[in-house]
């Protein structure tokens, strides 16, 4: 395992006093996985006739925009709307069944080894991981559990009778991840102003604002801008690992924050609509 080097901001959290328990927060695509796990899902959840090939097709080429230039405000809220209809009318057992049954076989690459090294770091430290993102609670939970994260917290779809009716109960996004980071903070005595948080994107801004050491880890280009006028460090990684090879090889401390699976849509493949449009 790469030892992960505490940067100044690190060390400078460690001098001071904190009135609670430091958390590390963490996004999910292009922070902890490498890249949006839409394509790799649209195949099981095509195989199980919860997507049509049309949306397979889609999934494909929104992952492709997704990974050039990433997603805006108005992307992310067109996304939000597009997954709550394409969902409306699934089964969640069978979600929750799908993703179990493929979360270790279908994603390849999976998770930054760095981002990997650094949760470790943190939960070294005695430093609660947590995982934000915008994706649904049914794919974050097992990716959390997989990296050995103490809690997650994600959009929530409204359930009817077992099966999701169409509307975003909560949407875990922009704001919405301060909602959550301080509804944490309150519940688990977290003290923001001591903790981290890590993202990629500038929509998460407000997230990163939330705490006292925020990071942008291969930020867009909005957010590296904001970042570097803000003095905030910025991190690359570029080596994801295999499950597998994790797994098969632990190391030492790594070993609590084994690895994760790239899954990051509530329906993956559902997601994917809204991002085309955006490009038109």
């Amino acid at each position: 395992m790469r030892t992960v080097t505490p940067s100044a901001s690190t060390d400078a959290a460690e001098s001071a006093q904190p009135t609670g328990t430091i958390a590390a927060f963490f996004d999910l695509d292009k922070t902890i996985i490498a890249k949006s796990s839409t394509l790799a899902f649209s195949k099981p959840f095509f195989d199980q006739g919860l997507i049509n090939r049309r949306a397979v097709l889609k999934s494909s080429y929104a992952q492709f925009l997704f990974l050039l230039s990433g997603a805006d405000h108005d992307q992310m809220e067109r996304m939000r709307a597009h997954i709550a209809s394409m969902c409306a009318g699934w089964d969640v057992e069978q979600v929750r069944s799908i993703v179990a049954e493929t979360l270790h076989d279908i994603v390849d690459p999976l998770v930054f080894a760095e981002a990997a090294d650094l949760i470790a770091d943190h939960k070294l430290r005695g430093h609660d991981i947590v995982v934000v993102s915008a994706s649904g609670e049914e794919i974050v939970g097992p990716i959390a559990e997989a990296l050995g994260a103490d809690i997650s917290t994600a959009t929530r779809m409204e359930v009817e009778n077992g099966r999701y009716n169409g509307t975003v109960e909560f949407y875990c996004y922009g704001e919405g991840k301060v909602e959550a980071m301080n509804t944490l903070a309150t519940s688990r005595n977290y003290d923001l102003s001591q903790s981290f948080a890590y993202s990629d994107s500038m929509t998460d801004l407000p997230m990163l604002h939330a705490v006292g050491h925020p990071t942008a880890v291969n930020p867009d280009r909005a957010l590296r801008k904001e970042a570097a006028s803000l003095g905030w460090p910025i991190l690359t990684f570029s080596n994801p690992v295999s499950l597998r090879s994790r797994l098969q090889k632990p190391s030492g401390t790594a070993v609590a924050a084994s690895a994760a699976v790239g899954l990051s849509a509530l329906a993956a493949g559902a997601i994917t609509y809204g991002l085309l449009r955006g490009k038109r």
